[in-house]
């Protein structure tokens, strides 16, 4: 053999040599980053999820009430602009019947029922019905509900096993992002905010000039 080809075979051995460490090396890497890394993502184990979800209030009466209290008021008007922001349903209220409080509850209804209409829910949309309370024991209470799809999480509070198993193995325990992701969803105005985003509203040609001459004369 030459000395040409001589060093043309050992730089080529030596070629093959660094490939077969580069490829060692790279499968070393992944296996690392597949068995060091954490493989659970807690929006994958507690997502957002929008479903549709009844909305309720309990309106409890007493036994001698013949009107609407200001704050009962304020509670249902309260609901009604929820109701207005989420959902074009029908409201369903619930009163007693059979209960001690059942003939109060019966004067209050007609003003819970006025005072929904006065914020804006229209009186097709409401439907009342009866519910069979007990005759003895707390004040049967009025329950107003809607149905509206909403962003849920959850639940949390889960330790299905012990904390010293997760962390030895470099994993999120179970309950790991549920409260963050249960705030997310309980924050969230619009709900189909997580699915897309709203368009765009038109620009304030006046504020814009506005912050353009600020910026110019070194205002801001």
């Amino acid at each position: 053999m030459t000395g040409r080809n001589a060093n043309f075979t050992a730089k080529l051995a030596l070629t093959g040599l660094v490939l077969l460490s580069l490829s060692s090396c790279g499968g070393m890497g992944k296996d690392t980053m597949s068995t060091g890394s954490i493989p659970d993502d807690y929006r994958t184990r507690h997502p957002v999820v929008i479903t549709d979800v009844e909305h309720s209030l309990d309106l409890p009466v007493a036994q001698n009430s013949s009107r609407m209290t200001v704050g009962m008021g304020d509670t249902v008007a309260g609901f009604a602009q929820d109701y207005r922001r989420s959902s074009n349903g029908y409201v369903q209220i619930m009163v007693p019947h059979g209960s001690a409080n059942a003939a109060a509850a019966a004067a209050v209804v007609r003003q819970v029922r006025s005072q929904l209409a006065s914020a804006g829910v229209p009186s097709s949309k409401m439907i009342e019905r009866p519910y069979q309370a007990q005759a003895q024991g707390d004040a049967a209470p009025i329950r107003l509900s809607y149905t509206a799809t909403t962003a849920v999480a959850g639940p949390c509070g889960q330790w299905p096993e012990d904390l010293a198993n997760d962390t030895s193995d470099n994993k999120h325990w179970e309950n790991f992002g549920c409260a963050t992701q249960a705030n997310l969803a309980a924050q969230l105005a619009n709900p189909t905010d997580m699915i897309a985003p709203r368009g765009m509203t038109p620009i304030d040609a006046e504020r814009r000039m506005k912050a353009i001459s600020d910026y110019r004369n070194g205002r801001m």
